[in-house]
């Protein structure tokens, strides 16, 4: 007959309670989630009910005002949303966990200054307006962005210093971006095009953009959840992790590719949208701890709270006017980083 120690029972009772939180955490998630999807379709310029949104989107017939704002603006737009919010999310989740840099962030890194940039070129010298442009030269913008941060991490047998790293995206987001302006100011057409946009707002987005950007944000999800597991691993350490079978290089390229998709697809869609992927992936792991394949469950769930949250306020506080979302995060979200870097030095997760 075996017998159980005390202390077994504590740790049976301590992994079941994670667990129940967890559950917990997940599922409040998805009811806040769903009630924010409501309060986007229903709030704006014009208070719609339920009852019309729900016509609108089921029996749309084009008869009415909200039919036409629900199904051309408000439901786009929050699809939009919660899309990018996840990508942003997850790509800030997954270049956390990687470079093990509580710090990094896809706005922070100057990963989507580099999709701006590149969406920047394509509209100001080749004239590019199109939807599936923005979003070939966001991801080429993000993918060499990427390349850069990823081969900057791994210089040397340690990497370098979590606030050296977050320097560099900084002067890669400065220069990017003082260029990227110029082009806008010396091409009045392109900066008309792209004033809205390269603040950050899904408030321009079409049914077109959801369906170009959905299934490129999904295989980015794909890959991301695909790898959680060996993320546990390479927190370990990169020693520790080889010694355990970890395929660094393996990890790299998926999480590489990861990034570019979702912070590509994501930047095309609502702009250069930053500190989502900075404050969402650690609020979750102070909640639920440091399981990667936990944190990108939730990430995938809080994001696009964080996302809508901050469109919704946005279209209320400055009533009747808009204030765009990726003014919002990151008058949150400039706080946040800066708390984290005074923390412990930011010795890293």
């Amino acid at each position: 007959m075996m017998v159980l120690s005390s202390s077994d029972g504590v740790t049976r009772r301590t992994v079941g309670s994670v667990r129940i939180g967890r559950i917990a955490g997940l599922l409040a998630g998805i009811l806040l989630l769903a009630g924010l999807v409501a309060a986007s379709l229903l709030f704006g310029h014009r208070v719609i009910s339920m009852q019309a949104a729900l016509s609108a989107i089921f029996s749309y017939n084009g008869s009415s005002v909200d039919d036409i704002i629900v199904i051309y603006s408000r439901l786009p737009r929050t699809l939009a949303s919660v899309l990018a919010g996840a990508a942003f999310g997850v790509a800030g989740a997954l270049i956390q966990a990687s470079t093990r840099n509580p710090l990094a962030d896809p706005g922070v890194l100057g990963v989507n200054a580099g999709s701006a940039f590149f969406v920047t070129l394509a509209v100001g010298f080749a004239g590019w307006q199109s939807i599936h442009a923005y979003v070939w030269a966001s991801l080429v913008g993000a993918f060499i962005v990427s390349l850069i941060v990823s081969v900057f991490a791994s210089a040397g047998r340690g990497g370098v210093s979590n606030v050296r790293l977050v320097l560099t995206g900084v002067g890669i987001s400065a220069v990017l971006g003082g260029i990227g302006s110029s082009i806008t100011l010396l091409d009045p057409v392109a900066f008309n095009a792209m004033r809205a946009w390269a603040i950050g707002s899904p408030a321009g987005a079409t049914m077109e953009v959801v369906k170009t950007i959905s299934p490129i944000i999904l295989a980015g999800l794909v890959c991301s959840c695909s790898i959680a597991s060996s993320l546990n691993i390479t927190a370990l350490g990169d020693d520790l992790s080889r010694t355990l079978g970890a395929n660094a290089l393996h990890i790299r390229i998926v999480v590489i590719i990861s990034v570019t998709l979702l912070a590509g697809a994501g930047t095309a869609a609502v702009g250069p949208v930053g500190f989502v992927g900075l404050m969402v992936p650690h609020a979750v792991r102070w909640l639920i701890g440091a399981d990667q394949r936990w944190i990108l469950a939730l990430t995938i769930i809080y994001a696009p709270i964080l996302m809508l949250g901050a469109d919704i306020l946005g279209r209320l506080v400055l009533y009747p006017g808009e204030l765009e979302a990726g003014i919002l995060t990151a008058l949150i979200g400039a706080p946040v980083l800066i708390l984290l870097a005074r923390r412990r030095g930011a010795r890293g997760l």
